[in-house]
């Protein structure tokens, strides 16, 4: 007795059924794909705080300037965990250094100073790299609001020189339009 044979008209028969497991896989791989994708950076801004009185171009930090530093160091300064930074990026003022000295010694980070200059390569430099991180920038007084409209296309507003306790935090989906936080220190 011979075995019976495999005949073309089997095979025909599951191909529907294998066909519809590669669709579903296909669709589950590309949902993965898509999941994952989709980040949020999220980019806090802040201008130097207050400047001593006096006539020279790049004055260094007033008293209540270093206290306000002292808070921004404490809110800030988790190392691991939620509210961590990823990255710390600083104008080339020497407040704006000062601003960021005591926080980036409590985290052990160096940051990274960009020189002023156009405001889109800017945004480009520290949003670069960071896709789904947070980021920590303090800039000079003047380009803060307008760096802010460039991440986030929100218009906030000139600034003022009182200004000195109000940070943004922008926060960029992958997906979506961005959107922004005025907080006060």
């Amino acid at each position: 007795m011979e075995p019976p044979a495999v005949t073309r008209y089997r095979r025909p028969f599951l191909a529907p059924l294998w066909l519809t497991m590669l669709a579903i896989v296909c669709a589950l791989g590309v949902a993965v794909a898509i999941y994952f994708s989709a980040l949020t950076t999220v980019v806090v801004l802040v201008r130097p705080a207050e400047k001593e009185a006096g006539t020279i171009d790049d004055p260094p930090l007033a008293p209540d300037g270093e206290q306000r530093a002292q808070v921004l160091a404490q809110m800030l300064g988790e190392t691991t965990g939620v509210g961590h930074l990823d990255a710390i990026f600083v104008s080339d003022s020497r407040r704006a250094q000062q601003v960021i000295q005591p926080l980036a010694d409590r985290l052990g980070k160096q940051p990274v100073v960009i020189p002023g200059g156009d405001i889109s390569s800017i945004a480009s430099r520290i949003t670069r790299g960071h896709d789904g991180g947070a980021v920590l920038f303090v800039g000079n007084g003047a380009n803060v609001p307008q760096l802010v409209h460039e991440l986030s296309g929100i218009e906030v507003g000139p600034s003022h020189d009182t200004e000195h306790d109000t940070l943004y935090v922008v926060s960029i989906p992958t997906y979506g339009k961005a959107n922004v936080v005025r907080l006060k220190y």
